[in-house]
């Protein structure tokens, strides 16, 4: 089995498209063309995680957070980046890292986080914007079907939870070819007029391509007419953080001494306490400060994130109670995750759990 197979199942639990622009997921290191000896799953691809990837014989090293995140000018072993990299080529051992593309994803790191909190009722918390587009064409009535199915099956007019959804207008077309067309209908230097079908489909982005091929592929016109557009509207099934309810009610702090236990925290900064009951919970793995106004728009009664400064606690605006469980912590279960569905998509294939704690924070 070659790298590039293990790559194309990352990519349906995370496709790269869904990743933040600031973001570096993907293959980082390696050729995806290289036989799979073994895959190692981690959280962070450090020194001590290349050399359990050398130990137990596994070639392909997959991480939530990238090891490499901004460019490197000199690679001469003077970091704990450069280090990484340096022991990676040397050993010929490929690093791919889903980060941003799972946090956005519905089933990703947050719906992890809520599962792990028993949350009920969940819901993406910031829904990801400029992600859908709408596709615009027109075909004759006897063809029209076969472009349609052709797009939907392509992926186009999914909105939530339907699929194959299109709206399709009646009327007429007219058009003229010159000398050097060939049109289907009517004939070269005549304007023709013929009943046409106006069909309209949305689709995420990163499937345009796809969609145009499919398009392309099943008209039958030598000229396809076609329009794309940007929507405004949100994807309300992609995007950061999520927001749910959990089904005991709690007081403040039997609350946090709950979350303290599920997610295996050390220790919990929060804001002050407002002797109020905790029921619809918010949460956002990793630095989710700037989630804090949507978290209290949605009427959040608890935000569960990390890395919030002194300064972001006076935002809970004694709303909500603003929690910051630890980086690590908000995260922990991802690589988890990870393991037991690529396992389950190739259940003949040991994909091993790095037994490393990467964790860099540590309390007394």
């Amino acid at each position: 089995m070659k790298i590039s197979d293990i790559l194309s199942i990352l990519e349906e639990m995370a496709p790269l498209a869904y990743a933040e622009d600031f973001d570096n997921v993907g293959l980082l290191i390696g050729d995806k063309n290289n036989e799979t000896s073994g895959v190692l799953v981690c959280h962070d691809a450090l020194e001590s995680v290349i050399d359990e990837a050398i130990a137990k014989n596994c070639n392909l090293v997959v991480c939530f957070h990238p090891i490499l995140f901004s460019g490197l000018k000199k690679i001469t072993g003077k970091n704990y980046v450069e280090r990484s990299v340096i022991k990676a080529i040397k050993n010929d051992i490929a690093i791919y890292a889903v980060h941003t593309a799972l946090d956005n994803h519905q089933f990703g790191v947050n719906k992890i986080f809520c599962n792990a909190l028993g949350l009920i009722n969940t819901k993406i918390l910031v829904p990801k914007q400029h992600f859908i587009k709408k596709l615009v064409t027109y075909a004759t009535p006897d063809n029209a079907r076969k472009v349609r199915e052709a797009m939907f099956e392509a992926g186009a007019g999914s909105i939530g939870n339907y699929d194959n959804c299109s709206f399709n207008s009646f009327g007429m077309g007219t058009y003229k070819g010159d000398l050097n067309s060939n049109p289907v209908i009517g004939e070269r230097g005549k304007r023709t007029e013929t009943d046409e079908i106006k069909i309209e489909v949305t689709f995420e982005k990163h499937l345009e391509s796809k969609i145009l091929k499919a398009l392309f592929s099943n008209h039958i016109y030598e000229e396809v007419a076609y329009e794309i557009y940007d929507l405004q509207n949100a994807h309300q099934n992609i995007g950061l953080g999520m927001i749910g309810e959990l089904p005991t009610t709690y007081n403040e702090r039997d609350f946090l001494h709950f979350v303290k236990d599920k997610m295996q925290a050390n220790g919990i900064r929060h804001s002050e306490f407002l002797n109020k009951n905790i029921h619809k919970v918010a949460v956002l793995g990793g630095s989710g400060s700037f989630a804090i106004k949507h978290a209290i728009a949605a009427g959040a009664d608890a935000f569960l994130t990390a890395d919030l400064k002194y300064h972001q606690f006076y935002e809970a605006e004694n709303q909500l109670l603003l929690a910051d469980i630890g980086h690590f912590e908000s995260e922990r279960y991802t690589k988890n995750y990870i393991v037991d569905y690529l396992t389950k998509k190739m259940p003949n294939f040991a994909f091993i759990l790095s037994e490393e704690n990467t964790n860099p924070v540590k309390y007394l």
